[in-house]
């Protein structure tokens, strides 16, 4: 930021919504007065030719109607104005335009009025040029050394420089290599063509060898040119310069030296005639315009600079003379003398603010207030600041680390589950198998008490759940309005998904600007997944969940999964996944326990999750507030470990069908390039076997491509069975150790961080370094412990033995007292009454093997949990077939 602004002398806006460029500015006598004083001449991209001859009563006026001599619509849009010698027989100025596929040259001249309306002011069409190739930007100059005239070069967008001598037009050249045009420049000492081409190096190009060389129209060059004769078009000199350049000026010292200024997107270059760098600016902000123009220092040059912070730089040589601020971000800068004002600077913006300035500075006339000064009295300000302090105090107390949030929000959002099936499914696209996909209608509701505008409504299910649409959109909302929408989800893979919950997430923002997020969460149906099936006598994997109530009936708790027989069991259930497991659950008639059986560990979570959710939801309907579960059985660790192992094995998997992917990509390029070699040679070779090679590599790189999609699949419903598993296994910790409801969002922060698995950042990393932190927090056994910090950056590791061990050594912990809090404040004193003496997180391999050791006894390798003391009710599965 500037401490001066231009001065503003005069000012104007050109039409409405109009654009302009570099070239559209240009400052010139083009009426031929004779008086030295310039007219600003302004062409738009919309087609607009305006001149322009300010002349303000006070600075600071805005353009009256008589500032403007000429306003004429050419149709065709304007891509530079220039003003030159450009008609034959005659030294007078005339104006070249350049459209995109045209080149006119006009006479501007003006007639005395005679009345208050003043002079007026014609162009007339001396001629034209009609372009076979698209225009890109023009330059002027005496090519040649011709005296008394001027003559045209223009760059199609193709490359090629076409040479007219004012009514006729000479030559076409295109240059080696060129891919994009870029700025292009006339140096009149060395007579020679300058541009920076596509690969980012300044290029110079003589007249004469332009002039000598092969015709554009026959541009493919015959036998005899290779051999040797006919003229090649060869850069006289290259300089790179490693960015693309805005734009080329030439200025000259003197009749012996001139100077080549590029402006590139980050530095400006100064460049001697034979392309050696004379100096060089690194700019601080990204550049929009340039103009160099002699100094009144012997030797060196001013550039006026513009950049995109709104500012205007003014060096000398590299040194920074001055810095003033513009309203406008300027893409052309042009100086000259208007109404006998020499040096006035002309600014004109993209979007058509053009600007006569000068630099300057007024003088202030604002003096500051005295201050009254008054004795301190330092043991009052004591005082004062320790009742702030107190009642700052006070209030985190009361307010804990997040602020209150109003009573009454400017938004409410309810989401309502509809308690049937839609009669007609939206299942689409399902990979379920046989089974008919339900699909079940959400409705989310926004009412909202203020005006609001652009709120967005996204709506998330867990996997393989989907949605018929996730995303909504409202323009506006009117103040006390309701809005609805329903969307239905069903299930579209052959797997259970890891929670039966939704969430519906509002984007909004008040009316005060300020960016607000409210989120509401809805639970789905059982049915939508589950199936009634028939309960089975053995399963691999059982729990048993303890209650200090007796049993309930599971026809009053499942009423839409009743599968009854003849005996009416009330105690025993089936439920059969539309994935194809089951899963069964029992009761016990006296010993106030449920068991869950399954041939899947992972299809445990769902039905004991919504067991205990039922549960409490019938005994508070019964006005028990008492109720509690508990688990008494064994960690089954060494299940959850078989999942973890899975799908670590299947990440190590697909890194190695990646790398694999990768070396058969680089061979196929590789063999691309030697056949093409093999063809392009005149002289016939054979292939030695290269495209059986080629096909050969190419059912490789596809075969592995198919093979990475399909582990990287499996990997996802790997993540999901393991998300499911964690969900149980944090119930079960919190069950076993009556852990509080924070206690148990610790855990899942900890062991469910991460929405989705990714090569770069998987699960197991993100879990060890969660636990590790733990372990030398909360449940640290010392201050020391506490103070060692862990490593910031996560890889995958080689096995999973550390986060195993890790795992095994938290629910040890946890079993001798320790307590999960984030304050280490609290965890201080938390860790002196542990019983037993926790051991410390292990640093080294030994340390871990005597962990590992005196862990063995608490949690063992148990596939059938409660096989040693049964449940004595299991008697009536034996009358209910499989």
């Amino acid at each position: 930021m500037s401490l001066f602004k231009a001065r503003d002398w005069w000012s104007t806006v050109l039409g409405e919504k109009e654009e302009f460029d570099q070239g559209c500015l240009c400052l010139a006598d083009v009426d031929n007065t004779g008086n030295g004083q310039d007219k600003i001449i302004v062409g738009s991209f919309m087609g607009y030719l305006r001149i322009f001859n300010p002349h303000p009563v006070k600075t600071g006026d805005g353009a009256q109607a008589e500032d403007m001599l000429l306003e004429v619509h050419l149709r065709d849009p304007i891509l530079q104005v220039e003003v030159g010698k450009f008609v034959s027989g005659t030294e007078m100025l005339h104006l070249a335009v350049l459209h995109s596929r045209k080149l006119c040259v006009y006479s501007v001249s003006g007639t005395l009025g005679n009345v208050e309306h003043g002079n007026q002011y014609q162009i007339k069409l001396m001629y034209e040029h009609n372009l076979q190739r698209t225009a890109c930007n023009m330059t002027y100059g005496s090519f040649g050394g011709v005296k008394g005239r001027d003559l045209i070069c223009i760059q199609s967008m193709d490359g090629m420089l076409m040479v007219f001598e004012q009514e006729s037009y000479a030559f076409g050249r295109f240059l080696p290599g060129c891919l994009l045009p870029g700025p292009l420049a006339y140096s009149s000492r060395t007579d020679s063509f300058i541009t920076v081409s596509s690969c980012r190096q300044v290029e110079s190009y003589k007249y004469q060898v332009l002039a000598f060389a092969t015709d554009a129209d026959k541009r493919q060059e015959t036998e005899q040119q290779k051999l040797g004769s006919g003229k090649r078009l060869v850069v006289d000199w290259t300089l790179n310069i490693g960015e693309q350049a805005l734009d080329i000026c030439i200025v000259s010292f003197n009749q012996s030296a001139s100077s080549v200024f590029v402006l590139g997107e980050r530095n400006f270059f100064c460049l001697k005639d034979n392309g050696q760098i004379r100096f060089m600016k690194k700019l601080d902000c990204s550049p929009s315009c340039f103009l160099p123009y002699c100094s009144v220092s012997e030797g060196t040059i001013n550039t006026l600079i513009g950049n995109h912070n709104h500012m205007l730089h003014i060096y000398q040589d590299v040194t920074l003379k001055w810095a003033t601020q513009l309203p406008h971000i300027p893409v052309a800068v042009r100086v000259g003398c208007l109404h006998d004002l020499k040096g006035v600077i002309v600014t004109l913006s993209d979007d058509g603010h053009l600007q006569c300035s000068y630099l300057g500075t007024d003088p202030s006339f604002f003096q500051a207030p005295k201050v009254e000064s008054r004795e301190l009295h330092y043991e009052e300000l004591d005082i004062e600041l320790k009742e702030l302090q107190k009642i700052i105090k006070d209030v985190n107390k009361s307010q804990g680390i997040w602020p209150m949030t109003e009573r009454e929000d400017d938004l409410k959002v309810s989401a309502m589950v509809s308690p049937k099936f839609d009669s007609v499914s939206q299942a689409a696209d399902v990979e379920v198998g046989t089974d008919l996909v339900p699909s079940v209608t959400v409705k989310v509701t926004l009412q909202n008490r203020l005006a609001l505008q652009k709120a967005k409504l996204s709506v998330y299910v867990q996997p393989p759940l989907v949605l018929t649409c996730d995303q909504f959109t409202f323009e506006f909302m009117a103040p006390e309005m309701s809005r609805t929408v329903a969307f239905s989800v069903y299930l579209k893979g052959s797997y259970t998904p890891s929670e039966l919950e939704g969430n519906a997430v509002v984007s909004y923002s008040s009316p005060s600007g300020i960016p607000r997020v409210i989120q509401c969460k809805f639970r789905l149906p059982l049915k939508l997944i589950c199936l009634p099936g028939q309960p089975s006598k053995t399963a691999s994997h059982k729990l048993t969940i303890d209650t200090n109530k007796s049993p309930v009936s599971l026809l009053s708790l499942f009423p839409g999964f009743a599968n009854q027989s003849e005996d009416d069991q009330v105690n025993v259930m089936g439920f059969r996944f539309l994935g194809g497991s089951r899963v069964t659950l029992l009761a016990s008639k006296t010993s106030q326990r449920y068991r869950i059986q399954s041939e899947q560990f992972e299809d445990l979570w769902l039905i004991t999750n919504e067991l205990i959710i039922r549960l409490q939801e019938y005994f508070e309907k019964q006005g028990i507030k008492d109720f509690a579960c508990s688990f008494s059985g064994s960690m089954p660790l060494q299940e959850y470990f078989e999942l973890i192992d899975h799908h670590f094995e299947l990440r190590i998997n697909g890194e190695k069908l990646e790398e694999l992917l990768s070396e058969r990509a680089v061979q196929f390029r590789a063999i691309q390039r030697r056949l093409l070699t093999r063809f392009k040679d005149k002289t016939p070779a054979p292939l030695q076997h290269l495209d059986t090679l080629l096909d050969g590599t190419y059912k490789q790189v596809i075969a592995l491509a198919d093979a990475v999609e399909e582990n990287q699949d499996s990997l996802f419903q790997s993540f999901t069975r393991l998300k499911s598993a964690t969900h149980l296994v944090i119930l079960l910790i919190g069950l076993w150790q009556k852990l509080s409801t924070d206690q148990v969002a610790i855990l899942e922060a900890a062991f469910l961080p991460l929405q989705q698995d990714t090569q770069e950042l998987g699960w197991e990393e993100t879990v060890d370094a969660a636990i590790s932190h733990l372990l030398k927090t909360c449940l640290s056994k010392s201050s020391k412990e506490q103070a060692l910090n862990l490593s910031s950056q996560l890889n995958i590791p080689k096995d999973t033995s550390r986060l195993k061990k890790h795992i095994t050594l938290l629910c040890d912990r946890l079993a001798k007292g320790g307590r999960l809090c984030l304050s280490t404040d609290a965890a201080a004193p938390q860790t002196m009454v542990m019983p037993g003496g926790c051991t410390t997180i292990p640093e080294s391999d030994l340390e871990e093997r005597s962990i590992e050791q005196d862990s063995t006894e608490l949690f063992t390798n148990h596939k059938h949990l409660i096989v040693e003391t049964p449940l004595p009710e299991v008697s009536p599965l034996q009358g209910v077939s499989e």
